[in-house]
């Protein structure tokens, strides 16, 4: 029934005039950056060649894609997510899912992945341009496999957010704009542990941004892939715990 509910959902956003719009919108823009890296790379190339362990296409044009990715996606995610459960409360139709023969737990992942699975389609899209460039010099696929990855975890975790900043308001507009800051807030916390004290290790551990750069430079922790498998599972957990709380009131 998860898969039912995901596919349903995958379909309503490609029926929608806005998803259409989005996914063009996001993909002009990414190929901008891919062209601009693309040139800088190409004017650089020269010099490189005095280098023994100078960058390559990857480092330059790759990764720096991938985190232009990263911050056009986090804008993004929030208008996608804002109506997941948001507008079936504020259509009244929260009550026929209750009567559905469905748990609140089929209902909320079975939403998670119907997105999730759009925003995969988003960054396969993007990860083609990179490998447009095979035509004419190598990549490093190791470090381009990292980068799919780790934008698809940072991702993940920006739709469980939003999934839940959704479910808890009538209002999708606020959902998006909730969602959108406690975001920006992951991302940006990470500028106050500057001090080397354990408050700020923490401070640290709790940005997403960090746990995401490394993967850009093809390094893989199993505190990134846990922080992020946390964090996941909490937005999920408590999007189903509203949820239940909305049918006690039914």
């Amino acid at each position: 029934m998860i898969f039912t509910i995901a596919t349903r959902e995958l379909r309503s956003l490609f029926l929608s005039p806005l998803a259409w719009v989005i996914l063009a919108v996001v993909q002009f823009i990414l190929t901008y950056f891919f062209l601009i890296y693309v040139e800088q790379f190409i004017t650089i190339q020269p010099s490189l060649a005095q280098y023994t362990n100078a960058p390559g296409v990857t480092e330059i044009v790759v990764a720096p894609l991938f985190n232009t990715a990263a911050v056009i996606l986090l804008l993004v995610t929030p208008i996608l997510t804002m109506r997941l459960i948001s507008e079936e409360r504020r259509n009244k139709t929260l009550a026929l899912l209750f009567s559905a023969p469905v748990s609140m737990t089929e209902i909320i992942l079975g939403k998670y992945l119907g997105i999730l699975a759009f925003i995969i389609i988003i960054i396969l899209l993007l990860t083609m341009m990179p490998l447009s460039l095979l035509l004419g010099t190598n990549l490093d696929m190791g470090l381009l496999m990292s980068c799919f990855l780790g934008l698809v975890l940072l991702t993940s975790c920006f739709a469980a957010i939003g999934l839940y900043m959704s479910a808890l308001t009538s209002q999708p507009t606020i959902a998006a704009i909730t969602t959108f800051g406690v975001l920006l807030l992951l991302w940006i916390v990470d500028a106050a542990g500057t001090t080397g004290s354990e408050s700020d290790r923490v401070i640290s551990y709790i940005s997403i941004l960090r746990h995401y750069q490394p993967m850009l430079k093809g390094v893989f922790s199993s505190s990134d892939i846990i922080y992020f498998f946390l964090l996941v599972s909490t937005c999920l957990i408590l999007s189903i715990r509203r949820l239940d709380a909305d049918r006690l009131q039914h």
